[in-house]
């Protein structure tokens, strides 16, 4: 896992800077920084846009009785678009808006879901075989139905009342 992390955190800013530096050498570096400073503007602006919707349709969610994985799935989703699309490069923003496509994320929140699912585990542990025989004492035996119960009247000083005390 930190290795994956380290490979992120250091190959996507070369390779961000990479595709900046051919882009800027192609079409200029005015273009290049007006590129970047407008998908990080329209970006920031899409995500709060569909955010808003993915947070109206997790309360009709709720207030319909109902758990909403699906929206707060795509909340993430676009959480995760909206800082793509504010940090600078080429890739980052094409993943960002290809996370604002609603199909886009359709497909990649049935995977996810999958992948959580197949992470989690339903039932009992691996390797139980359940409970030890005769759990819980005396299961096999009914419990009798006409248990008298025996009982006596104490009074506050915990003495025991006579009978004709009692009320």
């Amino acid at each position: 896992m930190l290795l994956r992390l380290v490979l992120l955190f250091t190959l996507v800013p070369l390779v961000e800077l990479v595709l900046l530096l051919i882009l800027a050498d192609e079409i200029g570096w005015q273009y290049t920084l007006g590129i970047v400073l407008g998908t990080g503007i329209l970006g920031a602006y899409l995500a709060r846009w569909q955010g808003s919707r993915c947070w109206r349709r997790v309360h009709e969610e709720l207030e319909a009785g109902r758990l909403p994985g699906d929206p707060l799935l795509d909340g993430l989703m676009i959480l995760l678009a909206g800082v793509l699309l504010v940090t600078p490069g080429v890739l980052t923003d094409t993943v960002g808006f290809a996370l604002l496509v609603p199909p886009v994320r359709a497909v990649l929140r049935r995977r996810l879901k999958q992948r959580i699912q197949a992470r989690m585990h339903f039932g009992p542990p691996p390797g139980w075989s359940g409970p030890p025989p005769g759990w819980p004492p005396h299961a096999e035996e009914s419990p009798p139905r006409d248990v008298i119960i025996d009982t006596r009247v104490v009074d506050d000083r915990g003495e025991e009342a006579d009978d004709d005390d009692s009320r």
